[in-house]
């Protein structure tokens, strides 16, 4: 064997060590898996041209302003291969204008509460290295909107339409001893809406915005 090769075949034997040299935090059917993580929403949007009191302005559009937030998800361990999560959190955005309608700024202020219900399927539920995927549905409901930047006036207000969509997940738990874990998670969700807007500086519009966010977290875990 060449000298080269021993310090990467002595690294390899020691991670091989130290990943068994625990029992798993094996999951078992009727176990609480709790999560709690950082997440970065990368917004990834798609939007019509703004419409200012019934008429499209061409080569307009909004852009949406992405966020890091702390995130607690609960799942339930149906059987020790399938389970159910439940993601809990909120974040914040500016909606800003775009293209032709640029100069108007950031045009909203939102709060965001997207819980979003996934079915897991774990392939390795007794390994110290734990893989899963996930589909499910996610409701998104927006708060706290306000009208601001150019569009904003006395009396301006601003409704964004709440959202069901599809949402789809994979990640993997990697044990740190037999109670903690560290997790990697990636969501992509389906996200729609359309944010009306009154007594503004140009009056009443509208734009459709469809949102599908990559939602990327990191963070630690246990098991009850």
């Amino acid at each position: 064997m060449t000298n080269h090769l021993k310090p990467a075949l002595t690294a390899a034997t020691l991670l091989t060590l130290g990943l068994t040299s625990f029992s798993a935090a094996a999951y078992e059917a009727g176990d609480w898996v709790v999560r709690g993580r950082i997440i970065h929403v990368d917004t990834n949007e798609d939007t019509s041209t703004i419409r200012v009191n019934g008429t499209s302005q061409p080569g307009s559009g909004v852009d949406v302003t992405s966020d890091t937030v702390p995130e607690l998800d609960i799942t339930y361990m149906w059987t020790k291969h399938w389970g159910t999560e439940l993601i809990l959190g909120t974040t914040d955005h500016v909606v800003d204008g775009n293209g032709s309608l640029s100069s108007l700024g950031g045009i909203i202020g939102v709060d965001v509460l997207p819980p979003t219900l996934t079915l897991q399927y774990h392939f390795s539920p007794n390994a110290n290295i734990r893989p899963y995927a996930g589909v499910g549905v996610n409701y998104t409901h927006f708060y706290n909107e306000k009208v601001t930047g150019g569009l904003n006036a006395p009396g301006a207000k601003v409704r964004m339409d709440s959202s069901w969509g599809l949402a789809f997940q994979a990640g993997v738990d990697v044990d740190i001893n037999e109670d903690w874990f560290i997790n990697f998670d990636a969501k992509y969700i389906d996200i729609d809406t359309t944010a009306h807007f009154t007594n503004t500086t140009v009056g009443a519009a509208a734009v459709d915005v469809d949102l599908k966010p990559w939602v990327f977290g990191i963070g630690i875990g246990t098991t009850f």
